[in-house]
């Protein structure tokens, strides 16, 4: 078998265990989003966003981009499937991920009044933000334990992991929920992150990793090769979250809380669920990028390959989603949110450049290349806040979904532009011809829906998820033999 369609087969088989995991996790997703939007309302939503948004910067601060960095140096550091060789970089990662939640922690519980009143407009949620400060600390032991566990590819035990976590999470959920309506809240977000937490710590022993003793020059220099790329990580990461924040008061600010739920809600659609495609892709990605990030070449065709998978498994999905999205609404949240179908749907476009920029984006980590992925961080944030202020203000919830599309579209342009002068990186003529295809099949979905006779309308959108599937097949089954593949993971059940 070829090494490309190896490549390919191995990308399948880590997309395919982990498909099923966060297919699971989304349908846990759904449940827990439900009752929220059943039990505490649009408004709800909104403080649960403001407070999430919140401490998620304090946590990018805090947090060094542990969950980048620890990956990168494990790959790289592992040598010929022999898990000891990396004990020196584990026991650093994980004496990191402690002192880092603990500086969370404290920042938090400093920080709550101001915390508050820039969120809130007032101090009645400090005592929240202080009862919330441990989860920093339980997020960041978690993200060392699962971070050895990408870094190693261990995953089965990451993918039980995490979906353990979040299954015991949503069922302490439940009936705080039900018994407590809005006060419930601040105990749900503590249970979620402790839940992680303790199923991170259990599969994470099952990974017999021999401790060695480290001397402490080696000790500080290991620290300093994770946290020099981890601060500038902080800095892009902090910068994400505070354009998210930012734009989260603005609609708050310009609207109510009810607007904030429902743009919260708007995202939580394109970024949990249709987003996870990219975080389950990524699992296996960027370990496997990070391992060869010296060699230019092979650099390139692991992209090209990651990307043009992408393009295949979020096409359909677009499509699917396009036809579908009033009926998503309503069974995920309540027909009170229909009011983000127009933002969704505009929104939803955009993640075709996303899945070509996110495999781009990679390189730059990969190498370890802070000054430009800092660089492009503060470009593309400060971008993101003008657009999304801008679609806000001239077209409410519509134009959010419209700058959302904007923005990716830039993003995708400006990275294949750094990544072509500094890496020598580009892709072939073949792979633009594919990626048109997709393109234009998601946008005439997407004019579809502006016919005024419905059952011509989802006549011609359900021909397009048709014409979708069958083409993705055709193409995947040309780069990767289907039948083979299939084969072999039915013999492999059954032996």
């Amino acid at each position: 078998m070829s090494d490309s369609k190896t490549s390919y087969h191995q990308i399948v088989k880590t997309t395919s265990l982990f498909g099923g995991v966060q297919f699971l996790m989304i349908i846990i997703a759904i449940i827990r989003t439900k009752l929220i939007a059943v039990f505490i309302g649009p408004a709800g939503m909104g403080i649960i966003a403001l407070l999430n948004s919140a401490i998620g910067i304090i946590s990018g601060i805090s947090g060094l981009g542990l969950e980048t960095t620890a990956i990168k140096h494990i790959s790289a550091d592992y040598k010929n499937e022999d898990v000891n060789t990396v004990s020196p970089s584990v026991y650093v990662i994980k004496k990191i991920a402690f002192v880092t939640g603990i500086l969370g922690t404290l920042l938090t519980v400093g920080f709550s009044n101001w915390l508050s009143i820039i969120t809130f407009g007032n101090s009645d949620q400090m005592y929240a933000f202080v009862f919330l400060s441990i989860t920093l600390l339980f997020k960041q032991l978690t993200t060392g334990e699962l971070a050895v566990l990408q870094g190693l590819r261990k995953m089965r035990f990451l993918a039980k992991a995490n979906l353990y976590g979040n299954i015991f999470g949503l069922l302490f959920s439940i009936p705080l929920y039900y018994f407590y309506g809005i006060d419930a809240i601040v105990p749900t977000i503590i249970v979620a992150s402790l839940s992680a937490l303790l199923f991170s710590f259990y599969y994470s022993k099952k990974v017999k990793i021999e401790r060695k003793n480290i001397s402490k020059a080696q000790l500080l220099t290991d620290v300093k090769r994770i946290v020099t790329l981890g601060f500038m990580l902080t800095l892009s990461g902090s910068l994400t979250l505070l354009t998210t924040y930012l734009i989260q008061i603005y609609v708050g600010k310009q609207g109510n809380l009810e607007q904030v739920g429902f743009y919260n809600a708007g995202f939580i659609l394109l970024n949990s669920y249709v987003g996870v495609i990219f975080t389950v892709m990524s699992t296996d990605y960027f370990p496997r990028l990070s391992s060869i990030c010296d060699e230019n070449e092979k650099v390139r065709t692991s992209v090209i390959q990651q990307s043009f998978f992408s393009i295949l498994i979020i096409t359909p999905v677009i499509i699917l989603f396009l036809t579908l999205i009033p009926l998503i609404v309503k069974i995920v949240f309540t027909p009170q949110f229909t009011a983000i179908i127009p933002m969704v749907c505009f929104g939803i476009l955009a993640m075709l450049f996303r899945a070509v920029s996110w495999s781009m984006g990679y390189i730059l980590i990969a190498k370890g290349d802070s000054s430009m992925f800092l660089k492009t961080a503060i470009g593309f944030n400060a971008m993101s806040l003008l657009l999304n202020v801008l679609g806000y203000y001239f077209y409410g919830l519509e134009g959010l979904g419209f700058s959302f599309v904007v923005y990716y579209m830039i993003h995708f342009l400006g990275l294949k532009i750094i990544t072509k002068k500094r890496y020598e990186f580009y892709f072939d003529r073949n792979f633009y011809q594919i990626y048109l295809i997709c393109i234009l099949m998601c946008l005439a979905t997407f004019l579809f829906r502006y016919i005024s006779n419905p059952i011509l309308k989802y006549s011609l959108m359900s021909v397009m998820v048709l014409l979708s599937i069958v083409f993705v097949v055709f193409q995947m089954n040309k780069i990767m033999e289907l039948k083979a593949l299939f084969n072999a993971i039915i013999k492999k059940k059954n032996d």
